[in-house]
């Protein structure tokens, strides 16, 4: 069956916060205690119904260490939306938020559609970042908020085909098919 639309999400955030455990969640059900680091960029995809219409999301996780930066932010081109991944049990990961936030729109398309995700929500008695701290940040940046659990796949489908159904109609509204590749 055809897609109605197919859109490119790029995950970002730094290194060990869950970026490749949520996609592997969201795409096929599966969470690896064995994950290893991503080295510069690996490619999922996953196709939803959304509003009677089908949504590919070909979805690019993308290495969090700073030695792949450079080539990792070539990847923000054409991407109709990313999410930006901290963990809720380091602190620093969601202080490096805004430079991500501005690395992104640096790089990528003015219209894009942001997600911050705090992930490891499923470690409450490790917090070290408040859901309304994130929620204050994200609402400043005019991003979306969510938090998610790779390890239980608490939220983790949910968040996803929000940001795709905000997009889609906002596709709809514009008159076109969005396709990014």
């Amino acid at each position: 069956m055809e897609e109605d639309y197919v859109f490119k999400i790029v995950v970002i955030g730094d290194s060990a916060v869950g970026k490749t455990q949520l996609l592997g969640r969201f795409t096929r059900d599966e969470f690896f205690l064995d994950s290893k680091s991503t080295i510069g960029i690996e490619f999922q995809t996953r196709t939803v119904d959304i509003a009677r219409r089908r949504v590919k999301a070909q979805i690019w996780d993308t290495a969090g260490q700073e030695r792949y930066r450079a080539v990792t932010s070539a990847y923000y081109r054409g991407a109709l939306g990313a999410m930006l991944v901290y963990d809720v049990t380091r602190r620093h990961t969601f202080e490096h938020a805004a430079r991500w936030v501005d690395e992104l729109r640096a790089h990528a398309d003015k219209s894009i559609v942001v997600m911050l995700i705090g992930n490891k929500a499923d470690l409450a008695g490790g917090r070290a970042v408040a859901a309304d701290e994130a929620a204050a940040f994200a609402e400043e940046q005019g991003l979306f908020f969510s938090e998610a659990s790779a390890l239980s796949g608490g939220r983790v489908g949910r968040r996803h085909q929000r940001q795709w159904a905000w997009r889609r109609r906002r596709a709809d509204a514009q008159g076109h098919q969005a396709v990014a590749g």
